[in-house]
């Protein structure tokens, strides 16, 4: 993987040791344990000083400027603080985008830099690519640790970067989906040469060329690893991307442990969650984040 940003570094590097400054805004780049830098920035929201904060993992092509990503962190921010940050290859971020397997990595350093912050309760928030990436995140990073049951191993280095509530929106429950048209579209995007020219040039996405190796395991095989972090899974009923039967598989892989809310008449993740909605995810959050 490229460990160089998407341009040059002009803001600092987060630091190993909390800090102890007054929560402000701000945006820097933080570095992966594999070494990729990540664009990130810090909002503390309209209640500085909190001890939550939200972590938003957004979908595949975008970044943390989209407008849709910042009208869900306006929303959420009216509740907490929040970080928003860029997963690899795509906008400002380095590295090549693997389409959720590394990117755990990268949510992995932005709930640490939270941390650092000073914040004690995380919640993480994620949609499509996002959603899965949560998920795995909670499962291999989890409060406690039972996520040594998958086949993949989370390693070490970020082992103080467990998540306090999850919530899912618009996740796959399995990978190599290919039911619905926009998913296909998708995966000519992510497996073909020609495809990746399009995702760089046309959506601002630098698509790493190399297959899974190993297949990271499913959202669907990571959330019985989840409890007993406070777990939710949104999806619209008009998902163009996934139908319903995804999150119900997510919902039954919990073993009952998930709260599923299917959203009548909503499609796909950011650009589709009306603030209504984005309000009651938040209003969850701070009930169930400990």
């Amino acid at each position: 993987m490229s460990s160089g940003p998407a341009g040059q570094v002009t803001r600092s590097f987060s630091s190993p040791h909390r800090e102890t400054t007054p929560r402000t805004s701000a945006r820097r780049f933080l570095r992966t344990v594999d070494g990729v830098t990540i664009d990130a920035a810090y909002d503390p929201g309209e209640r500085p000083g909190g001890d939550l904060a939200f972590i938003l993992a957004h979908g595949f092509t975008g970044d943390l400027d989209r407008p849709h990503v910042r009208r869900a962190a306006g929303v959420l921010g009216r509740r907490a603080a929040v970080v928003t940050f860029s997963f690899r290859g795509h906008g400002a971020s380095g590295g090549r985008s693997t389409v959720g397997d590394r990117e755990v990595r990268d949510l992995a350093a932005a709930v640490a830099w939270a941390r650092e912050l000073g914040h004690t309760r995380i919640v993480t928030v994620g949609f499509s690519m996002g959603g899965s990436v949560v998920l795995r995140h909670a499962a291999l990073y989890g409060k406690t640790g039972s996520g040594s049951g998958l086949a993949e191993a989370a390693g070490p280095e970020y082992a103080g970067t467990r998540t306090d509530a999850v919530v899912s929106v618009s996740s796959p429950a399995r990978w190599y989906y290919r039911g619905t048209a926009p998913m296909r579209r998708l995966h000519w995007l992510v497996t073909r040469p020609e495809g990746r020219i399009v995702g760089r040039l046309g959506l601002r996405t630098r698509i790493h060329h190399r297959e899974w190796d190993p297949v990271p395991a499913s959202p669907a095989e990571c959330v019985p690893y989840i409890a007993p972090t406070p777990l939710l899974v949104v999806h619209g009923d008009r998902d163009g991307y996934f139908p319903v039967d995804h999150p119900r598989m997510l919902a039954e892989a919990s073993g009952g442990h998930a709260e599923l809310w299917l959203e009548h008449g909503m499609g796909h993740a950011e650009n589709a969650a009306p603030d209504d909605l984005l309000a009651r995810i938040g209003d969850w959050a701070v009930a169930h984040a400990g």
